[in-house]
């Protein structure tokens, strides 16, 4: 059955197995943190599906013959894909006592298999955790920042949340790490922010969707051939797009209501960083309503694509670009 996550403290005792999939792993692991592990006593075992599926019958039969004087249990799984549905069903069928079980899956599609088990499945429970957009982090860093007295302008804040491409946990690492500078009785200015937060790489990923969103075709190219870009920077990259795409959509939405594009940009939420603004006006010149809406529906095509294909992701998102950075609008 699917779960929001804020009524998960009542349902918490509920079900036995429980499906947490999509893309925010920092989300996963403060759910899974405050309310499965903070009061538990018991003992918490961390695995990956193919521990158990190179190892099946064995694994099975350790849990099913659980001696009466072993403690209570959570087995935490992570990576789980459509193979770890037999294991999901043999324990459908048996008594478990005192385990808890949490499957942990990267984002699984509406016809996945495993994800509709969960959906319709009375005994089990599920729970989608989606990318956070940029007014959730931006109340977790001020919340964060307040607290620990930590001050930073909004526009370093601005500056963090763009570089963390929606996922909180990037945010919560590169927080603690300007909450440790803090401590040196440093005050912390943009530029040292830039130094500070281990996203440089995600730098020139924002430097290369901003030029193909401008359609400055060139500088996309020259970015593309001087940054050795690997299978595993495609997701970042295309959720990078998929941020910057939505923030064209919606302030081409407001300025059909109000045509004063400066005051637009100036009352954004979440504000536009100063030195974005040029950069956000040529993009609003090459994009009309009606591509701005298409192009976020080639992005999501594009993150299935990339998604199923791997081993090809490079050469998929890079004709994306291309595509992206060439077509009229």
């Amino acid at each position: 059955m699917i779960i929001k996550n804020y009524e998960l403290k009542k349902n918490i005792s509920k079900y036995k197995i429980y499906l947490l999939y999509g893309s925010n792993e920092g989300f996963k692991n403060q759910i899974i943190n405050d309310f499965f592990i903070k009061d538990f006593k018991g003992e918490i075992e961390r695995t990956e599906e193919q521990n158990i599926t190179n190892n099946y019958e064995n694994y099975l039969s350790s849990l099913m013959n659980k001696s009466f004087f072993d403690e209570k249990k959570i087995i935490i799984i992570s990576r789980v894909s459509e193979k770890i549905i037999k294991f999901v069903n043999d324990l459908l069928d048996k008594d478990i006592q005192d385990i808890s079980i949490i499957l942990n899956s990267n984002n699984l599609e509406k016809k996945s298999k495993l994800r509709s088990l969960f959906e319709k499945e009375k005994k089990l429970g599920c729970i989608p955790f989606y990318a956070d957009d940029n007014k959730t982090l931006s109340f977790i860093a001020t919340k964060f920042l307040r607290e620990n007295k930590i001050p930073i302008s909004q526009e370093g804040i601005n500056l963090i949340i763009d570089r963390c491409v929606g996922d909180r946990k990037n945010l919560e690492n590169e927080l603690e790490k300007l909450k440790f500078f803090f401590m040196s009785d440093k005050k912390i200015s943009l530029e040292e922010i830039i130094k500070l937060t281990n996203l440089a790489e995600n730098f020139t990923i924002s430097e290369l969707v901003d030029n193909c969103l401008s359609k400055n075709r060139k500088t996309t190219i020259k970015i593309l051939n001087e940054n050795n870009y690997s299978s595993e920077d495609c997701v970042t990259i295309i959720r990078t797009f998929l941020l910057k795409s939505k923030r064209i959509l919606n302030l081409k939405m407001e300025i059909n209501k109000n045509n004063d594009l400066d005051h637009i940009l100036s009352g954004y939420k979440p504000p536009i960083f100063w030195k974005d603004k040029p950069v956000v006006k040529k993009q609003l010149q090459n994009w009309s309503l009606k591509s701005a809406k298409n192009l976020i529906i080639s992005i999501n095509d594009v993150e299935l694509l990339i998604k199923k294909n791997s081993s090809n992701s490079l050469n998929i998102l890079s004709d994306f670009i291309m595509r992206t950075a060439t077509i009229s609008s």
